[in-house]
């Protein structure tokens, strides 16, 4: 299936095709991206890596930045 994502670090919107049965995690191992490094949301509401995707999702991917 192909979702619309989303990379804040990048700035780019990407279709990307996966599994049907995929979760973020899966999505977060497809992209190289370390999962404690982001934060995910599907259709704008924050969500953990075992939450499963759909086609009609919208995924949001942002870098945690932390300073002092």
């Amino acid at each position: 299936m192909k979702i619309k994502v989303f990379i804040e670090r990048e700035n780019i919107k990407k279709d990307i095709e996966i599994k049907p049965d995929a979760r973020i995690i899966d999505l977060l191992k497809l992209l190289k991206i370390n999962p404690v490094t982001v934060i995910v949301s599907k259709n704008k509401k924050i969500v953990v890596e075992e939450t499963p995707i759909n086609s009609k999702d919208r995924i949001e991917i942002y870098s945690v930045v932390s300073g002092g």
